[in-house]
């Protein structure tokens, strides 16, 4: 067998999982449980405690502090991307938490550059396409706003979904800052962009994506900015028997979503 047909080989056992994975029963979609969420809650309070530490230091903004070695790849244009998470997926009740960090750094860029990019929501679906397809504020009170957004993620299946989150901006001083983003809100879309567009309820969704939580943090130095961010999301566990095939595609989508933020970030920056 050649190479070319493993490959073909490999994506047809994958589509099948998938398809497999999105036609599961009822029960393993819909919402997140109980227990799942209030594992995912505890979770979310060790990170922003952390944070909020990490915050209140000049010294230990970045987490981990970064070492020479790691300075030097980043102002060369390297992204360092790392699980937090023990493994990549942590299993939950029902459920599967990733957790996320990402580090980059863009010679010139100071601390309002990064901001007035990231508060610039309605730009978005511009700077951060083809994943962002419309976006818009909802609310904003100096620091504290509130947006909504219609994502698209493809990975062999493309799923789109209308989210929300709270947002906050804050500061330790002119060259230190960071954001907080939690979901309040994400429902995935069936047919969408078609006459028969809906939001899926609850026993038609397939889990892909139930809460996600987004934190950077910024600090200029070195003629640039260093930016960090941190990703914790909740999934729908992977059905018995489907691990094999299904487990790499849900562990990757973290990683790829992070690694494409970054980019795309990066990118507005310089322009």
């Amino acid at each position: 067998m050649t190479l070319r047909e493993v490959s073909r080989y490999r994506i047809f056992f994958l589509f099948i999982g998938l398809m497999s994975f999105m036609a599961g029963p009822p029960c393993a979609m819909g919402e997140p449980s109980p227990a799942a969420v209030a594992a995912f809650d505890a979770y979310v309070h060790t990170v922003e405690t952390r944070l909020v530490r990490q915050h209140q230091s000049r010294n230990d903004f970045l987490a981990p502090p970064l070492t020479a070695q790691e300075e030097k790849r980043l102002q060369q244009g390297e992204l360092i991307i790392e699980p937090i998470t023990p493994l990549t997926g942590s299993a939950l009740p029902g459920a599967l938490l990733h957790d996320w960090r990402g580090t980059a750094f863009v010679a010139g860029a100071k601390v309002a550059d990064f901001e007035r990019v990231m508060r610039d929501i309605s730009a978005y679906p511009q700077r951060f396409s083809p994943q962002v397809l419309q976006a818009r504020v909802l609310m904003q009170q100096g620091d504290h706003l509130q947006a909504t957004m219609r994502v698209r993620q493809k990975h062999v299946l493309t799923v789109v979904m209308d989210t929300s989150y709270d947002i906050t901006f804050g500061r330790l001083d002119e060259q230190h800052g960071y954001s907080i983003s939690r979901s309040t809100r994400i429902s995935e879309i069936g047919s969408p962009g078609t006459s028969s567009e809906h939001v899926l309820s609850a026993d038609e969704e397939h889990g892909f994506l139930w809460r996600l939580n987004t934190y950077w943090s910024y600090e200029e130095r070195d003629g640039g900015l260093y930016m960090q961010i941190e990703s914790v999301s909740l999934t729908r566990s992977v059905p018995t028997g489907l691990n094999w095939v299904v487990q790499p595609f849900i562990e990757k989508i973290p990683r790829e979503s992070l690694e494409f933020t970054l980019r795309a970030t990066c990118n507005a920056l310089r322009k």
